[in-house]
């Protein structure tokens, strides 16, 4: 049968981010792409002005309702979580929803250059280290991969050693694999691989463009498809860094606003579905 991945996430019906990049990507690699809404957005919150319907409140029976038709999944992908109360039914879930072989990727978003975003408070993030220990999988950026190891959080150079006590202290809250994104090394974005047992390795990308929304949305999306998929760790995280890479520049050839994310439709057949 086909493999089926549930996806936690909001959905903004512009700008190209959370499901809306989800959905496709994981669909092209040849997974069913199962979605949880958390909120439903007009576009995300990267506009001047949106419109947002938080979806906590239906969470629960929405779920009650696959619970009943007594589904299970290969993979269980998780993305932002605006509340304790989410949080908590994602724990659920994946109690409920996890057979022995599935796979739990935990994109724990909560910040970006150095900085949580306003609905984190101290509590949230505790919530979140709890979140991560479920999971098998997770792909924090730099400033997240702090927050979770508790280590001061710096711009400038990081040295493999500090990278390493990072990944070994994310791990230790249960992943087997963590990938910290988003390394800026001069002229290079790196992406540090640590897997339990294997020689921990740092990938790079030449950086190219600006930054933009939902990249880190296909991101972890070509990682949670691969991860159900069985693909390598190292490979997938190479796949994923250079399709980004791809989308960026095809988004500066063709002049694509930076809140309108990466238009990767046009070259979603260059992803290796392996």
């Amino acid at each position: 049968m086909q493999k089926k991945i549930a996806v936690v996430n909001d959905i903004s019906g512009y700008g190209r981010c959370s499901l809306t990049v989800e959905i496709p990507i994981i669909s092209y690699m040849g997974v069913q792409c199962c979605p949880v809404p958390t909120a439903v957005l007009s576009n995300h919150m990267g506009y001047p002005n949106f419109f947002l319907d938080d979806y906590t409140k239906h969470m629960g029976e929405y779920i009650d309702n696959w619970r009943k038709l007594g589904l299970s999944f290969d993979g269980i992908a998780t993305g932002f979580l605006s509340s304790a109360e989410q949080i908590a039914i994602v724990k659920g879930f994946i109690r409920d929803f996890s057979g022995e072989d599935t796979m739990v990727i935990v994109d724990p978003v909560m910040g970006d250059h150095g900085r949580l975003y306003a609905t984190y408070t101290e509590e949230l993030c505790r919530q979140m280290r709890e979140l991560v220990g479920q999971a098998h999988i997770t792909t924090p950026n730099l400033t997240e991969a702090c927050r979770l190891a508790d280590v001061p959080y710096r711009e400038g150079r990081w040295q493999k050693k500090e990278l390493y006590g990072m990944a070994e202290k994310i791990a230790a809250l249960g992943p087997r694999r963590v990938v910290i994104t988003g390394i800026v090394q001069g002229s290079f974005i790196a992406n540090y691989v640590y897997e339990r047992g294997e020689e921990p390795q740092i990938i790079r990308t030449h950086k190219v463009g600006t930054e933009r929304s939902g990249t880190g949305d296909v991101f972890s999306s070509i990682i949670a498809a691969d991860g159900v998929n069985g693909v390598p760790f190292r490979k997938s995280v190479r796949k994923a860094s250079g399709f980004v890479k791809k989308c960026i520049l095809r988004s500066e050839e063709r002049e694509v606003p930076k809140t309108d994310g990466v238009c990767f439709e046009e070259i979603l057949y260059q992803l290796k579905r392996d």
